[in-house]
Formats: structure tokens, sequence, C-alpha cells
């Protein structure tokens, strides 16, 4: 299928990943209390990647081609990009037990705002006036979202926005920046011209270099968390489920569009976080915390509108 054929279908496969993911998130968040950060990181990849080899057999069916040959761009782009997205969903995870569901996955969210800025340091990608203007709206929303209750001043802001929960969840968006551009990589390196079975082996390739290291990790270091994670395969194969048809979803979405663009249509994402939130979990947000998750949506959409 060529990508003439594919060049509006990254939308709703877009908008399907971030809804699978919220679910994910929801799913893992409520294993951190029993297996830890890492045991529910754990759980994404290694539930995952039954549903992502099955996946990859689906494709290889539908197309009637074969795995393409793997190259040194692909392994460094992969490689690179599983590594990132453990930290990321560790460091994520940890933002939304220190605070809470939604205002966790708002800040992970600067991941499109660190996008611009890696793609024009490693990329040489410009940066306009307009895309500058974007950056400071969404920060100026972090900065809302992630000040402390009471009275908004100066200090306040600069106090929530070096919180511990707003800077782990921005580098959660740092290293989910990194994973993505490194997906992207993957698939243009190994079959630029076939991105739905290049996205498909880039995560069977992801995922299993995601399960290899965080079993050997936990292995060593912490056997009775591994124990655990097979004890809640309930809830853990509905997380590994979701989580790899999420990945399913951002993997062939990125192949065909770039980053910048999925990523921000991806932020439906905080839509379905809140509804989440609010229903599942019964979390309230302030009118300030609502105000600057707008913002935050307003400047990511404004990237993209700069960029294109």
């Amino acid at each position: 299928m060529s990508l003439a054929d594919l060049s509006w279908i990254w939308i709703p496969i877009t908008i399907w990943a971030a809804f699978a993911q919220t679910i994910r998130n929801a799913a893992q968040r409520s294993l951190v209390g029993g297996l830890g950060t890492m045991g529910a990181t754990l759980v994404r990849f290694l539930y995952g990647l039954p549903f992502a080899i099955a996946w990859l057999a689906i494709v290889l069916l539908w197309s009637g081609g074969s795995i393409p040959a793997p190259n040194l761009a692909f392994v460094f782009w992969v490689a690179g990009g599983a590594v990132a997205q453990i930290a990321a969903t560790a460091l994520l995870l940890r933002a939304m037990a220190e605070r809470n569901f939604a205002l966790g996955v708002a800040y992970s969210k600067t991941e499109i705002i660190q996008v611009a800025i890696f793609g024009a340091v490693l990329l040489g990608d410009p940066v306009t006036l307009p895309a500058i203007l974007a950056i400071l709206i969404a920060t100026m929303g972090v900065i809302m979202v992630s000040a402390p209750a009471g009275e908004l001043s100066a200090k306040s802001l600069l106090t929530g926005l070096t919180s511990r929960p707003a800077l782990i969840g921005i580098a959660s968006g740092a290293m989910f920046a990194f994973s993505a551009v490194g997906y992207r990589g993957a698939a243009l390196a190994i079959a630029p011209d076939m991105p739905v079975l290049a996205a498909a082996t880039a995560l069977v390739w992801a995922q299993s270099i995601q399960t290899i290291l965080l079993l050997g990790y936990l292995g060593l270091r912490d056997w009775p968390v591994v124990i655990a994670v097979m004890r809640a395969w309930r809830i853990s194969l509905l997380a590994g489920m979701m989580g790899a048809l999420a990945s399913i979803g951002w993997f062939t979405a990125m192949a065909i569009e770039p980053v910048a663009n999925v990523r921000t249509l991806g932020l439906t994402e905080l839509l379905f976080s809140l509804i989440v939130s609010q229903r599942v979990f019964r979390e309230k947000l302030t009118t300030r915390e609502f105000i600057g998750l707008g913002l935050v949506l307003i400047g990511l959409v404004g990237i993209v509108q700069a960029a294109t």
C-alpha cells in the first residue's frame, strides 16, 4: 500500500491510539501500588509483546510481504526509542502517583514542545516566530497547571513549575519525544514505502528490547516484583493489550505522518484523561488547572499550525 493511499488514515489511527493509551495508563496506574513503578512499566511491554507479534503476523498475511531486513540505522533508531520509552513510561507513572492522573498526563505532553526543540537542535529544523509563541503559551499552561493551590503569583508559579511532579512529568515528556523521533526514524530506515509493515516490524523489535531489558533488570535486582507481575496477570493483560493497541496506532501513524502532527493530534488523550480522572479516580481539577490545560492544548496545536 502506498503512502498516497494512506495520506488521511493517520487521523483516526491517532485518535484511537490516544484512547487506547488512556485506558492503558489507567490500568498501569492501578498496578503501581502493588508492583511499583518498574513492575507496572514491565507490564506494558511483557504483556503487550504477544499482541505486537500477532499484529505483525496479520500485516504480513494481509500484505503478502516478508519482514524487512534490519540495517544499522534501523537498529540505532529503534533501540534508542525503546530505551527512551522505558524511561518515559516509568517517569509518567511516577508523575501520576505524585499528583493526579490527568495532570500527570498533562505534564508529559510537554513532549510536543520538546519535539520542536529537539528537531531544531538535532535536525536543524527551523523554529519560526509563531512556533516560539506557541511554545510560550503551552509553557504558561504547564506553569498554571503545576502551580500550588492558593494565590497565583510569580513565586507560586515558579514553585509549581519546579515542583517534583512537574519536573518528573517534563522529564517524561523529553523521553517520549526522543522515543517518538526514534520510532519514526526506524520506520523510515527500514521500509519507507511500506509504512504499516515498517511500523509493525519496529514495534516488535522495540517491545522485545524493552521486555528483555526490564526482565533482566528486575530479575537481577528485584525478582519478587517479576513474580508479582505474573500473579497480577488479569489487569496486567488488559494494560498490556491496550498498550500494544496504542503502540500499533502510534507507530503506524508516525510511519505515515511527521511526528509533530501525530503527537499533537494525540492531545485528544488529554480529554480522555480528564474523563477518566473525574469518573474513575474521582479526582477534581481546579478552575486554574482547567485553564492551564486549555493553554497547553492551544500552544501545542499552535506548534503544528506554525509548522504547516
